[in-house]
């Protein structure tokens, strides 16, 4: 197998560079919250020698109760995406949902990431595919599924 090489920015990711940590809150809440933890998250990862991408959501759409909180919404987010990128000079992640969002979020972000639950979506995937982004297909393994590996 090749070692596959993804340039995000400035960092290279592949089988024979660093790691690179993907970390961040699950949804997006304030963007003085999301500021506050692009900026720890980056200070422990530079101390390290790693590379560091951030990684929230503007939308949990996949949660167990109807009243669980969902993030800060798309129109929302989106400034506080462009506000980690220029001041931290942090990548950004995020989660799709539709293929309208597609294109509006990729302006915003690196990298566009498919949930577990949508990633048997053709047409999601063919949709992020044209935004040229880097897109992360999160599939869940047949132990995750099972309930193997799971954090208590």
């Amino acid at each position: 197998m090749s070692n596959i090489k993804v340039n995000c920015g400035e960092i290279k990711i592949s089988n024979d560079n660093k790691i690179c940590i993907i970390a961040g809150p699950c949804q997006l809440e304030t963007e003085q919250h999301a500021m506050d933890m692009a900026g720890k998250i980056q200070e422990i990862t530079k101390k390290l020698g790693l590379s560091f991408i951030y990684k929230t959501s503007f939308d949990k759409a996949n949660r167990t109760s109807l009243k669980g909180k969902r993030g800060a919404g798309l129109d929302a987010s989106l400034p506080v995406f462009d506000k980690i990128k220029k001041d931290l000079n942090v990548p950004v992640l995020t989660d799709i949902h539709n293929i309208e969002q597609c294109s509006v979020v990729a302006n915003h972000v690196d990298i566009l990431q498919i949930p577990a639950f949508l990633c048997r979506q053709t047409d999601l995937l063919i949709a992020a595919a044209k935004t040229n982004k880097i897109i992360n297909v999160k599939k869940r393994s047949i132990f995750s599924a099972m309930g193997y590996g799971k954090c208590n």
